[in-house]
């Protein structure tokens, strides 16, 4: 293993497109939510040590998880987690692990991923991680992975690549908002896209210049006083000065930017599971296509349909296609699978309505 590999593991999000399951206090990347005995966030964790040791994995998360992780991940230390005191999006958080691990090792070579990810092919998936860490070594890059799309999803955004490779890294012409039906159609005829899967690699040296050439405002406030860093100090500087940094995308401040991004087309059984959806496709399904995790149910003439019930709970299901069923705590979900892209805003409305507890 190469010592001077790091990952930095993105555990901070709240999941909120997998409510009910998902909740604020505890959320999706801690669920066992394939029911194989092992979180997201616990699968992610054992695929990148086969990369790099134990101690160059780094957790970036809220603070108010914490405990969570280190529960769950044997070996974590509390100096592995880089802890955010507010939720102010990729950029910031990126940026103060960055100047964290310059600290650490001014050669260190980073891959930045999300903790909910689902990978089917792991060997596939590590041997692209290092091909791309080969190339950020060698080059001053930004390299992301880039999933072939195997449908025209409108959910997801996707990258446009230059034809002309290196080895199989393409230089990156331009990124491309969540399209229509019609523009994903295009995107996949013309064969040179892919799904913006938000997995990074590249040196610190390059992402701390990126930031500072392309987010000048980020970058001076996580540079005041760089020697605070991996001491008691840290704490109190990033509880001050955190909070006041922009609330934006690492895709908006430095990728859809820089000059020096680059793409690797890949293809390893990859989901984002950001949705019950895509957790639906990802799963496997009994012989009515249906994806069931429930001990005390009985199903009849349902059909296409993601079902979720506690093992404390008796239920009768009966006529229903292409719906997610959620029961969990003081929450029940019930709604058709081609519209879950409105629970997120309507959980946001019924919380206002009637308190967060049920958030």
């Amino acid at each position: 293993m190469n010592s001077n590999n790091y990952v930095l593991i993105m555990a901070g999000g709240v999941g909120s497109r997998f409510w009910p399951k998902s909740r604020n206090h505890f959320p999706k990347q801690f669920l066992d939510i394939l029911g194989i005995g092992k979180s997201l966030l616990q699968l992610t964790y054992e695929r990148f040590l086969k990369l790099c040791p134990a101690e160059n994995i780094f957790i970036v998360t809220n603070s108010q998880y914490e405990d969570i992780i280190l529960s769950q991940l044997e070996g974590i230390s509390n100096a592995q987690l880089i802890c955010e005191p507010s939720r102010n999006n990729t950029a910031p958080c990126i940026a103060y692990a960055s100047f964290k691990l310059k600290g650490l090792n001014p050669e260190a070579n980073i891959v930045v991923a999300p903790s909910d990810h689902f990978i089917l092919y792991e060997d596939v998936f590590l041997t692209k991680i290092n091909q791309a860490l080969a190339y950020t070594e060698k080059y001053e890059a930004l390299v992301t992975l880039g999933i072939a799309p195997t449908r025209p999803d409108t959910g997801y955004g996707y990258i446009q690549y230059e034809s002309a490779e290196d080895g199989g890294v393409h230089k990156v012409a331009q990124f491309k908002e969540k399209p229509t039906l019609e523009k994903a159609k295009a995107f996949l005829a013309e064969g040179n896209y892919v799904w913006n899967a938000g997995i990074f690699i590249w040196k610190v040296g390059s992402i701390n210049k990126a930031l500072q050439t392309h987010s000048e405002e980020i970058f001076k406030l996580f540079s005041k006083n760089e020697s605070v860093y991996n001491t008691l100090e840290e704490r109190a500087f990033i509880d001050e000065h955190y909070p006041n940094s922009p609330n934006i995308s690492i895709d908006y401040a430095i990728m859809e930017q820089a000059d020096n991004v680059y793409t690797i087309p890949a293809e390893f059984g990859w989901s984002d599971l950001g949705t019950w959806a895509s957790l639906y496709e990802a799963a496997p399904k009994d012989e009515n296509n249906n994806v069931i995790s429930a001990q005390q149910i009985n199903v009849t003439e349902t059909t296409n349909s993601i079902i979720h019930i506690g093992k404390d709970k008796l239920a009768v299901i009966r006529g229903l296609d292409n719906f997610i069923v959620v029961d969990e705590g003081n929450a029940l979900l019930i709604y058709p699978k081609s519209d879950e892209q409105e629970i997120k805003e309507i959980v946001k409305q019924m919380s206002i309505k009637f308190g967060d507890s049920f958030i």
